[in-house]
């Protein structure tokens, strides 16, 4: 089954850190994403670009808008995404585990289904 780990967090925690615990945060992913490879886990991860990038599509009677930024305004935003293929839920929060940040909310969630 696949499994989304989606990692949310405030846009200025990570222009917050010092270079050590940037380096600490990135050696982090670097040991999720081995330990998925190994295991044959590892489908795709992405880091996605600020909120201000987004552009929402919303549909209000009968008609699309397009808002520029996110929809919603909330404490913490999704910064990025791993896609993993596991035998079953405990596997993937394993990997979300790895992932050691205090300040991160780390969302682990079944696909329902692909389109391929």
């Amino acid at each position: 089954m696949k499994y989304a780990i989606l990692i949310y967090s405030s846009e200025s925690y990570w222009d917050s850190l010092g270079e050590a615990q940037r380096e600490a945060v990135i050696a982090d992913h670097g040991k999720m994403q081995e330990q998925m490879r190994a295991d044959g886990a590892f489908v795709c991860g992405h880091r996605l670009m600020d909120t201000p990038t987004a552009s929402t599509v919303v549909h209000r009677q009968g008609a699309s808008e397009i808002i520029d930024g996110p929809f919603a305004e909330t404490k913490e935003q999704l910064g990025g995404f791993y896609l993993v293929e596991c035998e079953h839920l405990d596997q993937a929060i394993g990997y979300a585990r790895i992932l050691s940040s205090e300040t991160a909310s780390i969302e682990v969630r079944p696909v329902m289904f692909s389109v391929d």
